[in-house]
């Protein structure tokens, strides 16, 4: 063996198998993993004492919204100082495959990170992004609605036999580009719109390739277990894997329901079905106020919806189904119980800014309106779908699943600095915190799960899932993705009201065998690649 590069000296080895910790060494050498063993003999060119941290593979960030925090900050701040070595992207949009006016549009929707949208194919996107340099490496799913709005637009309606074969062409060549499968995102327009045979139909040109479907699925609170099922079939008809984009039960009444999505999950995969999924460690989810607003309202794109809330007849019945018990769709405004449980987060408008980190209902105390009338209005205003959480789900819900074999884990956030324009808005506090609450306050001070089982979770389970090969492992010739970490006082920081704060506890990151983070501070390395999934043909 040629001299290491780095010898990790006397540290708790958590190799992501799932195995019993061990103490020992490894060494890196290029971008590899040369040697993992109770004692390394030889020297490396740089020699790190680690005997009071754990060593373990990279975090697998399942379902990261990283890419416009990339191409503005390719350092991945908060997530590298969590140890997350790869993000991965999809959740129902994708960056290709592209039309012009898709890539126009992109643009036109940016609010306070903007980037040039360059490229057509997935593939080139990722590409664009590697070149533009990036601490961690990245990876993607084929976006689902990407693939309809390319051959249907934004219309409701069942795509013609030739628009499904185009889109299953489109999933061929996304997955020679190195997708890792099909993502869907089934409460968005014009997601909502695709039926079960269109999703299996696309998922199963993907299960060719041995990729895997992933979804946010159809409904998360009153038809949640029916949600599940159709995953459930279309993992089965696709003869693919299929995961559950972070799993909850979304609204009070629905909380008890985690049992039957247990049995059903483990139903499955004791038929030979590779179920799984994942979630973030916390109680209120975060997406826009479009997911407030019933789908009819939003058909046709971005600019018939607000022609739609300003029409006073639309606006009324807007109103009124955001009131009502949905049976059609998944309503997050019901769920969150009341005005008073969704915190607004991100505006573009400046001059709306001020109203980050109020909450709805004390907005339209201000504003003398009722919440629902000034949910349509901020719409409106803003000329955006509105960052904002819902507070939907039970702890004892959170912290049962995160002790869940086949659940593995994603921040559903970008990759922020406190700085710059990141600042100008509120993110879910899990953009800086998902890893190290899950190893910290879940794992190490609540008794959720093991160190060993929460790292496999992390690694190994991830990568498997996904195919990918020599990555979540902490072996000799894997990839070098490695993170030094104090299991000891690993901790999130970031609240909702302080949310642009780091975790703390990770002393050292190396990507490919380059170090992003030595003694908790970033060196400023992108040695970032595009990690592609089973059907990437050079």
């Amino acid at each position: 063996m040629t001299e290491p590069s780095y010898v990790l000296r006397g540290g708790l080895i958590v190799d992501g198998s799932g195995a019993e910790p061990f103490r020992g060494d490894v060494a890196i050498s290029g971008d590899r993993v040369a040697a993992v063993a109770p004692i390394v003999q030889q020297r490396g060119a740089v020699e790190l004492d680690v005997r009071d941290l754990a060593v373990a593979p990279g975090f697998i960030n399942m379902l990261s919204w990283a890419i416009a925090p990339l191409f503005h900050d390719g350092r991945s701040m908060s997530d590298i100082k969590q140890g997350v070595t790869l993000e991965i992207f999809g959740e129902g949009w994708s960056m290709g495959p592209y039309t012009q006016r898709m890539r126009r549009e992109v643009m036109e929707r940016q609010a306070d990170l903007k980037y040039e949208v360059d490229w057509t194919t997935l593939g080139e996107g990722l590409e664009r992004l590697e070149r533009r340099g990036v601490s961690c490496n990245i990876a993607s799913f084929v976006g689902a609605a990407t693939l309809r709005i390319h051959e249907l637009g934004y219309d409701d309606r069942r795509a013609t036999p030739q628009e499904l074969g185009r889109m299953r062409a489109l999933v061929r060549q996304s997955m020679r580009d190195g997708a890792l499968g099909v993502g869907s995102a089934l409460i968005y327009t014009p997601a909502t719109f695709a039926d079960t045979d269109e999703l299996a139909a696309l998922a199963s040109a993907a299960g060719e390739f041995g990729g895997m479907y992933i979804s946010h699925l159809r409904n998360e609170g009153d038809r949640l277990l029916e949600a599940v099922d159709e995953l459930i079939e279309i993992a089965r008809r696709a003869r693919c894997g299929g995961e559950i984009y972070h799993l909850k039960q979304a609204g009070r009444e629905n909380w008890p329901k985690l049992d039957e999505v247990i049995e059903r999950v483990e139903g499955a995969r004791a038929e030979g079905l590779a179920i799984t999924a994942d979630m973030y460690p916390y109680t209120a989810g975060a997406t826009g106020l479009d997911a407030a607003m019933p789908p009819w309202s939003q058909e046709g794109g971005h600019g018939k919806w607000i022609a739609r809330l300003r029409d006073p007849e639309m606006r009324r019945r807007v109103i009124e189904e955001m009131r009502q018990p949905a049976t059609t769709w998944d309503n997050l405004y019901r769920a969150a119980g009341s005005a008073e449980n969704v915190l607004l987060l991100q505006f573009k408008n400046p001059a709306l800014k001020s109203l980050t980190g109020k909450t709805l209902a004390a907005v339209a105390a201000l504003r003398r309106k009722t919440p629902e009338d000034t949910a349509l209005d901020l719409v409106i205003e803003d000329d955006s779908r509105v960052g904002c959480a819902y507070f939907l789900m039970a702890e004892t819900n959170v912290h049962r699943q995160i002790g869940l074999p086949w659940m593995s884990f994603g921040s559903d956030a970008g990759s922020l600095a406190p700085e710059g324009p990141f600042l100008l808005s509120n993110p879910h506090p899990r953009a800086y915190g998902t890893f190290a609450r899950v190893l910290g306050h879940y794992a190490r001070d609540g008794g959720a799960a093991n160190l060993q089982d929460v790292v496999r979770r992390m690694t190994s389970l991830p990568a498997r899932n996904l195919k990918l090969q020599d990555r979540g492992v902490l072996e000799t010739g894997a990839f070098a993705d490695v993170v030094v970490f104090d299991p000891t006082r690993i901790r999130d920081h970031a609240t909702y009201d302080e949310p642009h704060r780091f975790a703390t506890g990770v002393e050292h990151v190396f990507v490919n065998g380059v170090a992003v983070l030595r003694d908790a501070e970033h060196t400023g390395a992108t040695p970032g690649r595009v990690v592609r999934g089973p059907g990437f043909s050079a």
